[in-house]
C-alpha cells in the first residue's frame, strides 16, 4: 500500500518556479496532498500556486522560512510530510528514495546535497564545517546539516515545532533535536540545481546568521562539547601564565587569576546549560514517547 504524504512548500515571491515545481510533484507522487505555504508573496506566488492544484495557506506578511514550514506541518494531515524548496533546486524525483529509506523505520530521511550542488564555494565551506562540528557533537557522521529537502514521521515532526526558528536555520534545529531524542536518521545523496529566480540570501545578515547556528547546534545538542573545549584552553593559558610570571617575578598575577576565574565560570556556564538542553528536551507527554539517550549511548543513526 501506498504511504499518503503530505508535500510542504514554503514559498515567497517564487512565482517563476512555483508552478513547475507543483506539477513535478504531482508527476512524481499524484497521491500525495501539495501543500504551499506563501510567506507574504508580493508577486503571484499564491495564484500559481493554486491554479497547479496545491492547497495554499497565505501568511499575511513575512514571518520566515521556518514560520511557513511550522505552518505546513499543522496544517498536513498524513503521517509522513515532505519538505521542500519552491525554488525549483530539489529535484522531486527523489521523493521515491526518500520515503523507501523512510519505510525501512528511519524516523528522518535528508537530502544530502553532492558535490557541486551548493550556491558557491563560500557557502560550500561554511556547510563542510557545519557538517563536521554537528558530526562531533553527536558521535555520528552527519551529511548535510542544513539541507532543507527532507522526509519525516509528522508526530515526530510535531513534538519540537516549539523549538523551530521562524528564520532559515530551521534544518538545523530538527536535526540536532532528532539526534538528541534518540530519533534515527538516514541521509540520502542528491544533487541540488540552480535555484529559478533570484535568492533570499543576503551575505552580511548570513554570516551573522551562520555565526549563530554555530551556537544554536552546541545548545541544542550538548552544550558542554562546546563549553569544555575552551573551558579547558582558557584554563591552559592560565596555568601557563602563571608558571611563566612565577619563574620570572615569583608571584602570582591579577591576569592569572583572571584566566582561572574566567575558564572556571566557562565551564560553569557551560554546565547549566547542559542542564537547561535537558529540561528542553523533556517528555511532556503530548509528543508521544521519546527515547532519552544517555551520554554514553548518545544518539542512533
Amino acid at each position: 500500500m501506498e504511504t499518503i504524504v503530505n508535500v510542504v512548500l514554503p514559498a515567497k515571491n517564487e512565482g517563476q518556479s512555483i508552478t513547475r515545481t507543483v506539477q513535478l510533484i504531482q508527476e512524481t507522487r499524484p497521491t500525495a496532498q501539495v501543500i504551499v505555504v506563501d510567506d507574504g508573496s508580493t508577486d503571484d506566488t499564491a495564484d500559481k500556486a493554486r491554479a497547479a492544484g496545491a492547497h495554499v495557506i497565505t501568511h499575511p506578511y513575512s514571518m520566515g522560512n521556518g514560520a511557513a514550514i511550522k505552518t505546513g506541518a499543522r496544517a498536513a494531515d498524513a503521517d509522513v510530510l515532505i519538505f521542500m524548496d519552491a525554488d525549483g533546486q530539489h529535484d522531486p524525483a527523489d521523493i521515491p528514495r526518500m520515503l523507501e529509506a523512510l519505510d525501512k523505520g528511519y524516523d528522518m530521511v535528508v537530502g544530502a546535497r553532492q558535490k557541486g550542488s551548493q550556491a558557491n564555494r563560500g557557502r560550500g565551506l561554511a556547510n563542510a564545517f557545519y557538517n563536521r562540528l554537528a558530526s562531533y557533537m553527536t558521535g555520528h557522521k552527519v551529511e548535510d546539516l542544513t539541507s532543507g529537502f527532507r522526509a519525516v514521521r509528522a508526530d515526530k515532526f510535531r513534538e519540537f515545532l516549539y523549538l523551530l526558528p521562524n528564520g532559515f536555520s530551521y534544518p538545523t534545529t530538527i536535526t540536532m533535536a532528532f539526534f538528541r531524542a534518540g530519533y534515527t536518521v538516514r541521509y540520502v545523496p542528491i544533487h541540488a540545481a540552480k535555484r529559478v529566480g533570484k535568492s533570499h540570501i543576503k551575505p552580511l545578515q548570513d554570516g551573522l546568521r551562520f555565526l549563530l547556528i554555530i551556537f544554536r547546534i552546541g545548545t541544542l545538542y550538548s552544550p558542554l562539547k562546546i563549553f569544555v573545549p575552551i573551558a579547558a584552553l582558557q584554563g591552559l593559558v592560565g596555568l601557563s601564565y602563571y608558571a611563566y610570571t612565577f619563574f620570572t617575578m615569583g608571584r602570582l598575577t591579577g591576569g592569572t587569576v583572571f584566566l582561572l576565574t574566567s575558564a572556571l565560570t566557562i565551564f560553569l556556564i557551560g554546565l547549566v546549560s547542559e542542564q537547561i538542553t535537558q529540561l528542553m528536551y523533556k517528555d511532556s507527554g503530548t509528543g508521544g514517547h521519546r527515547n532519552e539517550p544517555t551520554d554514553e549511548d548518545g544518539p542512533r543513526t
